[in-house]
């Protein structure tokens, strides 16, 4: 079933302009009419597709190097396979513009990453070619196997193939390996397309980087195993140099000198590497390959940013560039935004806290540069670990350090550090280790969408005991509470949001454990409010006081737990209406810290209204925008109170009707 999206907005035009000297692109409808398309137009194709991903990021910010560097793999496996029965899987899912572009979804590219329109992943709601949302990496080998175990068990097609593209910055993860581990049983038909460029988000880093440079700096082709020859042996070696330097080396390969070997000990046929820009060899590979048993992991060696100079020469840059123009191949003007936001807030922190203290460390995930951490790796490389996209790993050895005495700092994402939710549990709050977690995108994440929105960190962090979460109010607050934290003598997490930093007016109260901040004291309701909107509470106690004379106390909770009981409890007695606000899942967030704070103490709480986030995945857009809709900006929090104050009214005038 394929949904229906809003029209294209305005800012996102530019992408259509160009549909004049676009002659393919615009007429496919499905993969199918790849087919009749010979390789001079398909290769006509891929430079269509490069064009208009170029024409959207002059529009806005999107995934680019990554989707650059995919276009030739993504023509190959299309013209080779049929996924509207095959199976198909894109691990992370943001390399995913080409393949929606060719499945039926070009008038609607204008739409991608705005409210409303298609999403910058797969999603199975926009085509039957999507099976899963992948924003995460790791996965899709495991999922990939289960797919085709589930089809043999299903007495499904037989001849199906189930085929999952992993880049090789993915390849760490851990559940990749577990994935290979079982793929010998259910692997029949199972193809693992190892699509190597060399990079992650930031250049790939640890011992399998290592070993994808070595199969890839080797001077013959590898996995020339007899299995593997015996497919080969069936294809004229006509004019193609690269076919017959496969025969030559064949006796070779016999004797030992390939390569793959970790993959062929997994009991999978290890291919290439093969040039995965050269779009008739990769389609000759992979037909090769679908006339054999799986399973099998073809090596392509791709370009990030391939097509398009600046972001070849810089993938880091351009890996989610701001909106830029170009002329002639050549970026011209970048738009860049000049606020600052509460990630280089935590940086700055992070890199003065190593300047003071020698046993500071930092840890993140494949995420230098989404965490600002460039100056931390250039100031104090012995002590910044980027361990790759390997967040389990992150945290227990971040375990490891804390035990040996030293203070690290683990700096992931939100929604990435719930990979590690065991090793948190484990090794980190069970050991009571002071192990510091700074966790970026907590809250609602804009155009990245529901799989990226770190909504559940509240919930899936105050469970365990030992753990202290805090949530800052605005900028000064992060600052002081990670020089808390690394003092504290225990784990604790400081979660904020992707958005611009925001500063309170006033004398502030210092960080003191368990104690909340009250920043406005009044007998017409409350507002306590548990992390970055702190500023949309007291716009709206602003204008509440402007427009309907209330006089509300509004409480910076800072510490979600332990929770200052003392500061709250007696207001929920006392308060006409209390309103607690949070960027963050209302199952277990906040709000419902307060409610068991109050069921415990046996206070009343049928006057308490709760605004964050609901049982309920929240789709992309612009991050005010989602704001706006869930009723969390300035406008719903004042709302909010209204309706609480009228209800109050309501059952005053009642009670003394009674």
């Amino acid at each position: 079933m394929v949904r229906h999206f809003a029209a294209a907005p305005q800012s996102g035009s530019t992408t259509h302009r160009m549909s004049d000297s676009l002659k393919i692109l615009p007429k496919l409808a499905s993969p199918r009419d790849l087919d009749p398309l010979s390789l001079l137009e398909l290769e006509q194709l891929a430079e269509e597709i490069r064009e208009t991903l170029c024409n959207l990021v002059a529009a806005r910010s999107a995934h680019f190097a990554s989707n650059l560097g995919v276009v030739e793999l993504c023509l190959a496996l299309h013209t080779t396979f049929d996924f509207a029965r095959d199976r198909l899987i894109w691990d992370t899912g943001h390399q995913i513009y080409p393949h929606k572009l060719v499945t039926g979804r070009y008038d609607e590219f204008p739409t991608i990453r705005t409210k409303g329109g298609l999403m910058g992943y797969p999603n199975p709601t926009e085509s039957e070619y999507d099976l899963f949302v992948t924003g995460h990496a790791g996965a899709s080998v495991s999922t990939a196997l289960g797919l085709a175990s589930g089809d043999r068990l299903m007495r499904e097609e037989e001849d199906r193939w189930t085929v999952a593209v992993v880049g090789d910055g993915a390849f760490p993860s851990g559940p990749i390996y577990e994935a290979l581990n079982n793929a010998k049983r259910d692997g029949r038909r199972l193809l693992v397309v190892l699509n190597d460029n060399q990079m992650s988000i930031c250049p790939r880093v640890g011992g399998v980087a290592d070993y994808f440079d070595r199969l890839r700096m080797n001077p013959v082709y590898t996995g020339l195993k007899e299995e593997v020859a015996k497919v080969l042996s069936h294809v004229p070696l006509l004019g193609d140099p690269t076919e017959r330097l496969l025969a030559q080396v064949k006796e070779a390969a016999k004797a030992g000198l390939h390569g793959g070997m970790l993959f062929e000990e997994f009991g999978m046929r290890y291919v290439g590497p093969i040039d995965g820009h050269n779009l008739r060899l990769t389609r000759k590979y992979l037909r090769m390959l679908k006339a054999s048993d799986g399973p099998v992991l073809l090596h392509v060696v791709t370009e990030k940013g391939h097509g398009f100079r600046p972001a070849a020469e810089d993938p880091v840059t351009f890996h989610a560039p701001p909106v830029f123009e170009r002329s002639e191949g050549r970026v011209v003007a970048m738009k860049k935004s000049s606020s600052r936001t509460y990630t280089h807030t935590a940086s700055e922190a992070i890199h003065a806290a190593l300047g003071r203290d020698e046993r500071v460390s930092v840890i993140t995930a494949a995420m230098c540069q989404g965490n600002k951490l460039e100056r931390v790796r250039n100031d104090f490389p012995e002590r910044l670990f980027d361990v790759g996209i390997c967040e389990a790993h992150a945290v227990a050895f971040a375990a490891g350090q804390a035990k040996a005495g030293m203070r690290p700092i683990v700096d992931i994402y939100s929604t990435f550090l719930q990979r590690a939710f065991d090793h948190i549990f484990q090794e980190v709050a069970l050991q009571n280790l002071p192990v510091t977690f700074t966790l970026d995108r907590g809250g609602l994440a804009g155009p990245d969408g529901p799989t990226h929105h770190g909504v559940f960190d509240l919930s899936y962090l105050r469970v365990f005991p030992n753990m202290t979460v805090l949530a800052p109010g605005d900028a000064a607050d992060l600052t002081a509470m990670l020089d808390w934290a690394l003092t504290h003598d225990g784990p604790a997490a400081i979660r904020y949001p992707k958005s611009a930093e925001t500063f309170v007016e006033g004398p502030r109260e210092p960080i003191t454990l368990g104690k909340a901040e009250v920043l406005r004291d009044g007998p017409d309701g409350a507002i306590l409010c548990g992390g970055a909107l702190l500023g949309e509470c007291l716009q709206a106690a602003d204008r509440l006081r402007t427009e309907e004379g209330l006089s509300l106390t509004v409480v910076n909770a800072r510490f979600i737990k332990p929770l200052d009981s003392e500061t709250i409890l007696p207001i929920l007695s006392e308060a006409p209406f209390v309103v607690t606000v949070e960027e963050a899942a209302l199952a277990g967030g906040f709000g419902s810290a307060v409610l068991e704070a109050a069921a415990d103490a046996g206070v009343n709480t049928s006057h308490v209204r709760r605004l964050g986030i609901p049982d309920q995945y929240i789709e992309h857009g612009e991050r005010e925008e989602l704001l706006a809709d869930l009723g969390l900006d300035a406008a719903g929090v004042a709302r909010t109170c209204r309706e609480a104050n009228t209800a109050h009214a309501s059952a005053v005038d009642a009670n003394a009707d009674f």
